[in-house]
């Protein structure tokens, strides 16, 4: 299946045109009215995860799970590590891994691996999104689309399949057109 961009998405095999306009706003919604609670709700969630994992919950790591709750964008190991080090400059690299390997396990954060980036992570508990990766700045834009949810639907049918699960990542540079 070969992919164009220009003011839309077409799928060549279908002939079906995605209009960016409509994929924006519904990213806009979804970022304004369906964000996971707040940083603390968020912050106590992280907390009893890492409890369940058997886990010491110490200072260094009480500074990494304060740095995620407040994410609410995609950061790599390293730049959540630059985060906790502004909260407790003791925190080492080594315990933001081992952290977020725990949070992985139990299934409160998704690691994230885009083509040639390092990993990076989101909270489980969003809404079901998909990505577009800025392949000039490498920014990650979840966006929510259900003509692209019917259409995956669709082609999963015909071929005689149900989606169980899927991820969806359109690498993509930014035009100087606005649509």
């Amino acid at each position: 299946m070969q992919l164009g961009i220009a003011n839309a998405l077409q799928l060549d095999r279908y002939g079906t045109r995605f209009n960016w306009t409509e994929i924006a706003i519904a990213h806009f919604q979804m970022t304004r009215s369906q964000k996971p609670s707040s940083a603390m709700s968020r912050y106590e969630e992280l907390q009893k995860a890492l409890k369940k994992s058997g886990l010491k919950l110490t200072r260094q790591r009480k500074a990494v799970l304060n740095a995620l709750a407040k994410s609410d964008d995609h950061p790599d190991a390293n730049e959540l590590h630059r985060r906790t080090q502004a909260i407790d400059e003791s925190v080492s690299l080594a315990t933001v891994y081992r952290t977020m390997t725990e949070l992985e396990n139990n299934g409160v954060i998704h690691r994230l691996s885009f083509q040639g980036e390092p990993a990076r992570f989101e909270a489980a508990d969003t809404p079901h999104h998909d990505h577009i990766i800025d392949v000039d700045t490498g920014d990650v834009i979840e966006f929510q689309s259900e003509k692209i949810e019917r259409l995956q639907a669709e082609i999963a049918r015909e071929l005689g399949y149900e989606v169980v699960h899927h991820r969806l990542e359109l690498y993509c540079r930014k035009t100087n057109k606005q649509v």
